[in-house]
């Protein structure tokens, strides 16, 4: 009967999870007609953490579709997913409290001040007050006395821009695309998480078939 299964399963790159006792259902989507058959494979252990073991272990999806077998023989594994997972125990108590609040604090801080310094920066570098001032003189035919509409305009100007650009206003997205943050950090998640798994293959780390 187990011949004539076929299960499809879908690895993902990187999977957190809460309890130390890992299951196929924590690192993969899995389909089968059998609904039994795929139960059960969901919860075929994949690794167990230990107390003195490190919190982030990579598994080859060899590993799993080889527990897989064992478990019912003579199944048909597909894979339509990762090569490998990078499983991470996350510890909720350690990322709760005061201390995540200030952590955060600091981060927007950090990113608000900075980005300020970096456009006052840069408009000191180009003598913006200088271009506008020539600018105005140009078009009007006489210089300008203290702040004109150009001024006025660049700086509304500036403001919507960061607003399009970042595609959010306030807690609301302007459209339902991600942000340009949104998708840089996930090119830095994929390749953060690359690098780790081809590190532990490397280094022989990697939980695979024997």
């Amino acid at each position: 009967m187990a011949g004539n299964i076929t299960v499809y399963l879908k690895t993902e790159q990187n999977a957190e999870v809460m309890e130390s006792h890992v299951r196929v259902k924590d690192i993969a989507s899995v389909y089968c007609k059998e609904k039994a058959v795929s139960d059960k494979i969901k919860a075929i252990t994949v690794l167990k953490f230990r107390e003195v073991e490190r919190k982030r272990r990579v598994v080859s999806v060899l590993k799993v579709i080889e527990l897989i077998e064992r478990e019912i023989p003579g199944v048909k594994v597909e894979n339509i997913g990762e090569n490998a997972t990078l499983i991470e125990l996350v510890n909720t108590e350690k990322h709760g409290g005061i201390m995540q609040w200030l952590k955060l604090l600091f981060v927007a801080g950090i990113s608000f001040f900075g980005t300020g310094f970096t456009i006052m920066a840069f408009h000191n570098d180009i003598d913006i007050n200088d271009i506008f001032a020539q600018f105005y003189e140009q078009i009007m035919g006489a210089p300008a006395s203290g702040y004109t509409i150009m001024e006025l305009s660049y700086s509304v100007g500036l403001a919507v821009g960061i607003i399009v650009f970042f595609n959010h206003i306030g807690g609301r997205r302007i459209t339902k695309d991600p942000t340009p943050i949104e998708v840089e950090m996930k090119i830095y998640e994929s390749d953060v998480n690359k690098a780790l798994i081809e590190t532990a293959d490397r280094e022989g780390q990697t939980i695979d078939v024997s």
